[in-house]
């Protein structure tokens, strides 16, 4: 008869010991001995590291991790102190051998210093759970499951075999085979047996059939036995349910936070460990005023700029006491939105970090306050602006109010920060409690909601006096540091530099705003594109009827200030700049090369009011609605301002003959009389054209060769000649007058309508 292996019997007998093993033994690590100084409890608190696995597990990765567990047991032992590395595991389906090297990375004996914890903050299962497995802990959100690495099929013997390897060196004291062999294979069943020692103590294991008919045949005293997982279902076991049977699990963390908090950790910990850690490229941008809607553009733009070069990290430099609601939100979702996996946030208050400045804090990766500043105190009432300049407190609508909060919750949860602390900020009348956990002793900071939802779990302590009563949460560096909302104070920037890991040389001067981008936000509103377009409009229509160089110079500078603008302020780019050369080009290809209006005229319409609706927003991150509204706005607008440029040209058509300086531009105003000694005369040589077809003058009279749409061919006697009417449509076979010459071009009009003239 085969005997259940010692190490088995090991585990079992100590699994419902290890509740709060872990909490306890990191605080035996951090105890401060008698008469030892708070400094040198401070230096023997464990460090630690976060890095994300996500759903590729590849060499690349494998050699990273690889890298870094060596450089935190090197540190570990020079320090002596204990190292903690967090691996937050997703679920993915990598190669079974990219995943084997790495788990055998993590079971190294030579990372004798390195404690390995599991993060699981959703349900994982697959191949992925084998490096949960290998790991020192394990701890799960409490709604999170973990198991079913076959993902419903039974893995092979083969593999099973590494994965029992890694349970039999014992590693996690809260895993058996039984467990790891339910995950591997859908019919195993587990079986949580009591057992009766001796001197009459109970203790449990967690066993198989096989294993539990083996301990029966043994004369072993059983009082209890209950089915964890019955054979034929998906060995997944919920966080809660494992935690609470005292199995698998070491604790059930609802964020990072409280990972952080439950590790003993410092918040810096927080900061992804990646392939930019080798080197950190930083930009500074500086937010030094109240915010309206020329800084909120600046951030915004300098944020894409820093993006696009390259930044792994953005710090911005805070001294904002205020601003406007709307461009405060704003900024605030621009910077939460942004990828931690890709960008580092870094929030930098010298001074004061209130209202709209302390909103743009928290909507950081990372807080740090100089020894005097403060953050908090995000009052609607007095964020409240106009061009720049404060308003008057006035009553914050509770809709206001409940879209502000809802802002600031999402953003706590995306940044793992105390929801209420960031409420208390905005809300002043709601107070905020110190909880201690029951399990862990693990300290926080909630409202009476928040406690309600889960009375059984926290204890109630006092309230913290900076928060309710009237009044909202405005907090020093130091109060801010001691309920996990900031880092440790920093002197000055280069306190700041070292704490980043960003090099000595790097260059940290801030951005900061110019009479460029105060120009680029006016020209960005609607009003200033409105009026680039029918400027740049009416400067064509003029030198096609007034050729002299001056209005081309005017419509190039109208559109490329309308480019440019769009260009920095995010919603343009070299597609709709190509869009808008190629419509303009078959549009003077249609008018000047190609006789009638066709596939050219067309396709160069289309493709002008393709680039100027694609150029006057930013579609990225819209619903369709959202971008078939905002594309309806712009068609809008472009139809107001050519219904402008029509009315413009009508009136300029009538009066330009009678303008001062004007008039001399003129060739021949409709209605010129060659024998009138009271009109306008012009030069002799401008009156008449020899072309190949014979001489041509204004006032001849001929007949249309085809449909002028604006230009055609015309019949002078028994001449043909390419000819283009004054702006009408004028049909095949038409009478047609002679009215000017400009340039090569002959401009003719209707002989109808000369007679009624």
């Amino acid at each position: 008869m085969r005997l259940i292996s010692a190490t088995a019997l090991l585990q079992a007998g100590i699994i419902f010991l290890m509740p709060s093993l872990l909490v306890a033994q990191v605080k035996d690590e951090t105890a401060t001995a008698p008469g030892e100084a708070p400094n040198a409890e401070l230096a023997r608190r464990p460090f630690g590291q976060f890095v994300t696995i996500g759903n590729q597990v590849d060499d690349q990765l494998v050699s990273q991790l690889t890298n870094l567990t060596r450089e935190l047991q090197t540190r570990a032992v020079r320090e002596k102190r204990q190292a903690i590395l967090v691996l937050e595991i997703s679920a993915g389906s990598s190669r079974q051998g990219q995943i084997h090297d790495l788990a055998k990375v993590l079971v190294s004996p030579e990372l004798s210093n390195v404690r390995t914890v599991a993060w699981i903050p959703k349900t994982l299962d697959g191949n992925h759970v084998i490096l949960a497995l290998a790991c020192h802990d394990i701890f799960m959100h409490p709604n999170a499951a973990l198991g079913d690495i076959g993902r419903g099929t039974a893995l092979s013997n083969v593999e099973q075999n590494f994965v029992l390897d890694i349970i039999d060196r014992g590693r996690n004291l809260r895993m058996s085979r039984a467990i790891a062999k339910a995950m591997m294979d859908p019919a195993s069943a587990v079986m949580r047996v009591s057992l009766e020692d001796r001197d009459g103590k109970v203790r449990q294991q967690f066993l198989t059939a096989t294993e539990l008919r083996e301990l029966q045949n043994q004369n072993v005293v059983i009082s209890q036995t209950d089915t964890v997982k019955d054979p034929g279902q998906p060995g997944l076991f919920k966080g809660s349910e494992a935690a609470s049977s005292g199995f698998l699990v070491a604790a059930t963390p609802a964020n990072r936070n409280e990972v952080v908090a439950t590790l003993n950790l410092p918040l810096e910990a927080m900061r992804e460990a990646g392939s930019n850690d080798a080197k950190v490229v930083a930009r500074v941008i500086a937010i030094n005023n109240v915010i309206d809607k020329l800084l909120a553009d600046f951030v915004q733009r300098e944020t894409q700029h820093a993006v696009a070069d390259g930044a792994n990290m953005i710090i911005y430099d805070i001294d904002c006491p205020g601003g406007d609601k709307e461009h405060s939100q704003h900024v605030a979702s621009v910077i939460a939105e942004l990828d931690p996996a890709k960008v580092t946030t870094v929030a930098w208050a010298r001074k004061e970090a209130t209202q709209a400045g302390a909103l743009v804090a928290i909507s950081c990766d990372r807080i740090f306050l100089a020894d005097d500043a403060t953050i908090g105190n995000i009052d609607l009432k007095t964020m409240r602006l106009n061009r720049g300049h404060r308003l008057a407190p006035a009553d914050v609508a509770p809709e206001e109010l409940q879209r502000l909060l809802t802002l600031t919750d999402s953003i706590a949860r995306r940044k793992n920060r105390s929801i209420s602390l960031i409420r208390a900020m905005a809300d002043p009348s709601l107070p905020v409690f110190e909880v201690t956990q029951k399990e862990s002793g693990r300290v926080a900071w909630m409202n009476e909601l928040e406690l309600a939802a889960q009375p059984d779990e926290w204890v109630k302590g006092a309230a913290i006096p900076e928060a309710g009563g009237g009044k909202l949460l405005v907090l020093t560096a130091q109060r801010a540091e001691e309920l996990g909302l900031t880092e440790a104070p920093c002197h000055d920037l280069e306190q700041l530099r070292t704490r980043l890991g960003i090099g000595a040389t790097a260059d940290l001067r801030p951005a900061s705003k110019t009479w460029v981008d105060n120009l680029v936000t006016v020209l960005n509103s609607g009003l200033a594109g409105f009026l680039l377009i029918v400027i740049g409009l009416i400067c064509i229509y003029l030198e096609m009827h007034m050729p002299s160089g001056l209005f081309v110079i005017g419509a190039v500078t109208s559109f490329s200030l309308f480019f440019w603008s769009r260009f920095l302020g995010g919603s343009a780019g070299g597609l709709e700049l190509i869009l808008f050369i190629l419509g303009m080009s078959m549009l003077g290809i249609e008018i000047f090369v190609i006789p009638g209006f066709g596939v050219f005229g067309v396709s160069g319409i289309l493709m002008t009011v393709v680039s100027l609706v694609m150029a006057s927003n930013t579609f990225s991150g819209m619903t369709a609605t959202e971008s078939f509204e905002q594309s309806m706005g712009s068609l809008g607008s472009l139809a107001a301002a050519l219904m402008v440029v029509i009315l413009v040209a009508a009136v300029l058509n009538r009066f330009l003959p009678s303008i001062p300086f004007i008039n001399r531009l003129i060739l021949t105003p409709p209605g010129y009389a060659a024998n009138d000694p009271e009109g306008l005369q012009l030069k002799p040589s401008l009156l008449s054209r020899t072309t190949v077809s014979g001489p041509i003058s204004v006032g001849m009279v001929g007949t249309t060769a085809s449909s002028l749409r604006p230009t055609g061919k015309a019949m002078f006697g028994d001449k043909y000649v390419d000819v283009v009417s004054d702006g009408a449509y004028i049909d095949h076979g038409t009478k047609i007058e002679v009215i000017r010459l400009a340039g090569n071009r002959i401009i003719v009009r209707s002989a109808n309508e000369a007679t009624e003239a």
